[in-house]
């Protein structure tokens, strides 16, 4: 059976014990890694791993004996309570013995949970389990996670009580980090609001949000979209000490003022646009002024003054790559004025 969207992210949070298998696949590891360990942690309890009814084994180890699944499947611990037969990395190279197990499993034999990384959609461990009347198929994907895995992903952080634009702010976040970093950052702010009874506002999540050299170069493109032409000496002083190359800056500014173009061009106006686009939210209510601020010609201009610089920082000129990174967009921020 397939499973998708928030359906998948319900059975993946609480797998039923009753099934005798469920893969977990998607060329995102940590994604895999994290909904696999709250498939498992559901299906055995708090306990379980201590208990020993949890039984691990890597594909290596699988092709190296595959007797190993089914021993584990058919195994009787030491603990009452149901198991888990853990199969980690696996390849279409072990559908046969998957299989196998699958064929000989029986209600109170170990759960079957295997990991796989990016499967084709005619990859054979996919069908099996697709085609297994008890077994469940969940693949993973790059796409931002949806309202209801970010609300699962607060409960177990335990944060509750949270502001509306807060929640909003969050989703962003979701959006733009990995699901670790995502997990990360969320325990962190539970650890800043631990004991606060107040509901959880836009500002803790700025605070507790991770930062990174991004956000210097941001700076500098804030700069150039709020046309401070004086900021953008000083600024590029600074990256060019931290070894940020022209061609960084060039790539984050077209991003930039794509994003304001797009905005500007909104049927319902550049706030919505902004909204539509995934934006940092620190950034969102600066960009939303600035694509009201530029117009739509100018953006054009501008957009076209950085593909131009693009081109040449990429071909064989031999000319200083941040001089004209620099003077581009000094040229930018004087051209709104």
């Amino acid at each position: 059976m397939i499973l998708k969207g928030a359906e998948a992210t319900r059975y993946a949070a609480k797998p039923d014990p009753a099934r005798a298998g469920l893969l977990l696949f998607g060329a995102d590891a940590m994604r895999v890694a994290l909904k696999r360990q709250a498939a498992i942690a559901a299906l055995l309890g708090p306990a379980g791993e201590a208990e020993m009814r949890l039984t691990r084994m890597s594909g290596a180890d699988l092709r190296k004996d595959a007797s190993l699944l089914l021993d584990a499947i058919k195994a009787v611990g030491f603990f009452p309570g149901p198991r888990v037969a853990f199969v980690e990395d696996a390849t279409d190279g072990l559908a046969e013995t998957v299989a196998v197990a699958l064929r000989e499993w029986r209600p109170g034999d170990a759960v079957i949970v295997v990991t796989a990384g990016g499967l084709t959609g005619k990859s054979a461990l996919k069908t099996l389990f697709e085609k297994h009347p008890s077994a469940v198929s969940i693949g993973l994907y790059d796409d931002p996670p949806g309202r209801e895995e970010i609300e699962e992903a607060l409960r177990i952080a335990g944060l509750r009580d949270i502001d509306r634009e807060a929640m909003t702010d969050l989703n962003t976040l979701a959006r733009a980090l990995d699901p670790g970093d995502f997990r990360q950052t969320l325990e962190k702010i539970a650890l800043f609001k631990y004991g606060d009874p107040s509901p959880l506002s836009p500002a803790d999540v700025a605070a507790m949000a991770p930062a990174t050299i991004e956000a210097e170069v941001d700076d500098l493109i804030d700069a150039v979209a709020e046309a401070r032409a004086n900021a953008i000496g000083p600024l590029f002083r600074r990256l060019e000490g931290q070894g940020v190359l022209p061609v960084t800056i060039c790539i984050g500014a077209l991003r930039h003022f794509r994003i304001l173009h797009a905005a500007a061009t909104d049927p319902q106006g550049p706030g919505a646009g902004i909204q539509r686009a995934r934006v940092n939210f620190r950034q969102k209510d600066a960009m939303g002024r600035q694509a009201g601020q530029w117009g739509v010609r100018a953006l054009e201009t501008a957009l076209g003054v950085l593909l131009d610089t693009d081109l040449t920082l990429r071909s064989s000129s031999r000319a200083p790559g941040m001089a004209l990174m620099e003077r581009a967009l000094i040229r930018i921020a004087m051209s709104r004025r």
